[in-house]
């Protein structure tokens, strides 16, 4: 520890908030997937992954909050920016995916939306286990590991959209092929989001190993 570090104490309260932030985005996700494997009372699920999301964007502003009113911070501050938003770039996607198939009023999902859900909450897995990591980085290698399996999933994501737009187009009814697209990509953005985080993270991990 430096002399920096011992003459004024870092704020840890940072962590304390990327790891409630980062358990809200797991659980939304975990919801996404139970909404999609199972399309009945989608309103009253959406409105629960919506609440999550208001609560996700309340740690987000506390996380603002305190960087404006903290002298040192742990990590640099456009790295607490740059990590804060990125995921909740990840809850805004998820909370649109379901917004979207409740609004567009589609009849059931399919193989594509679920596979994609899993994606996503796979991806928020490593990611709350690599946020984890970035209280003391003990370890850089295992936060690196968990953000190379982010980057794994989120190119799996993109064949997914491929396959599903290819058998989208298959079809000839022109307003569901706009509906169902539009829920192909906002989910598949959500994983695009998650590789932003991840690879946030391990910029975090190389830095301050």
């Amino acid at each position: 520890m430096g002399l920096r570090e011992l003459l004024i104490p870092q704020d840890k309260i940072f962590f304390d908030l990327f790891e409630q932030q980062a358990g809200i985005v797991k659980e939304a996700a975990w919801q996404l997937v139970a909404l999609t494997e199972d399309f009945t009372n989608v309103k009253e699920k959406r409105h629960a992954i919506w609440l999550l999301e208001s609560k996700g964007d309340q740690v987000t502003h506390a996380i603002y909050d305190q960087l404006n009113h903290t002298f040192i911070t742990p990590l640099d501050p456009e790295e607490i920016s740059r990590l804060a938003s990125t995921m909740d770039d990840v809850l805004d996607y998820i909370d649109g995916a379901t917004e979207k198939m409740f609004y567009y009023g589609i009849g059931s999902t399919d193989s594509h939306m679920i596979e994609l859900a899993k994606l996503i909450h796979m991806s928020t897995v490593e990611i709350e286990s690599a946020v984890k990591g970035i209280r003391s980085i003990k370890d850089p290698r295992y936060i690196d590991e968990r953000c190379i399996e982010v980057n794994r999933l989120e190119n799996i994501a993109d064949d997914v959209l491929a396959h599903a737009v290819t058998d989208l187009f298959k079809t000839d009814n022109a307003i569901e092929i706009i509906k169902l697209k539009d829920i192909y990509e906002h989910l598949e953005t959500a994983t695009d989001y998650c590789e932003d985080v991840a690879n946030v993270l391990s910029d975090i991990a190389i830095r301050h190993s």
